[in-house]
């Protein structure tokens, strides 16, 4: 039998302080899931967006958890509070969320030490929440994994090879997982985006004035918008043909 269905699953939503993290969360909770949402130093926006969802139904499981995701420790201790808060050890959908991109164009400016932090972050913390979300899907026979990459994945962007590094490797690791965790029951995908307003990278479009990323270079003549990422990861949560596939959301941008 096919099982798609959200309602009831518990999402594990890293990064979910605002931006793509808390649009993820809102979305999947409309659909029905408990969340466990990561936050790294602002909790104050966490607890109000638990606040917000809990009005609108006090019953679901709702939990914050502060968490370094440079820190294989912490991340680790994230677990061990999944089970205490909702008593099972893993989630069932997995949106790794929580990045770190400072902006360096040009290689001859790159830190080694910069290059290494950004790969800690952006690919090292997913390889340790998916080695640690995936025993608890293959017992269940379900899983979903979601990955946020970028369009640097793919070269494009406004950032340096680092961060087009970090988000490369993540999805050549989401392509295979995908194909070994398949017959587990677990899909594994990844959404890639490009100039999404509104988020701590991207506040607004000034930002990118005179850049690769100026809305004048945008097809569709905007920035886009969290929510819209959203609905992507949505689209994969409730859609278990779709497995080892990159959605570029980039407004017309390659």
């Amino acid at each position: 039998m096919v099982d798609n269905e959200i309602r009831g699953r518990l999402a594990l939503i890293t990064g979910a302080s605002g931006g793509i993290g808390a649009a993820c969360a809102r979305d999947l909770f409309a659909q029905g899931a408990h969340l466990a949402l990561t936050y790294a130093s602002r909790r104050d926006p966490v607890d109000a967006l638990i606040a917000e969802l809990r009005a609108q139904d006090p019953a679901r499981r709702l939990s914050a958890h502060q968490v370094d995701v440079a820190s294989a420790e912490q991340i680790e201790r994230v677990f061990v509070e999944l089970a205490e808060a909702h008593g099972q050890a893993g989630p069932d959908i997995l949106v790794s969320n929580a990045g770190y991109g400072k902006r360096i164009p040009h290689i001859n400016d790159i830190p080694v030490d910069e290059f290494d932090f950004t790969i800690t972050v952006n690919l090292r913390a997913s390889f340790i929440l998916a080695k640690l979300a995936v025993p608890h899907m293959q017992a269940a026979k379900w899983g979903r994994i979601i990955f946020v990459s970028s369009i640097a994945a793919i070269g494009g962007g406004i950032n340096g090879c680092h961060y087009a590094a970090s988000k490369a490797g993540l999805t050549g690791m989401m392509k295979n997982l995908a194909m070994k965790l398949a017959a587990d029951g677990i899909t594994v995908n990844d959404v890639a985006p490009a100039m999404i307003g509104d988020t701590g990278m991207i506040p607004d479009a000034k930002l990118l004035e005179g850049t690769p990323g100026d809305v004048r270079n945008i097809p569709v003549g905007r920035l886009g918008v969290p929510q819209e990422c959203a609905n992507v990861v949505t689209m994969f949560c409730r859609t278990g043909y779709m497995t080892g596939q990159s959605v570029l959301l980039a407004g017309g941008l390659r």
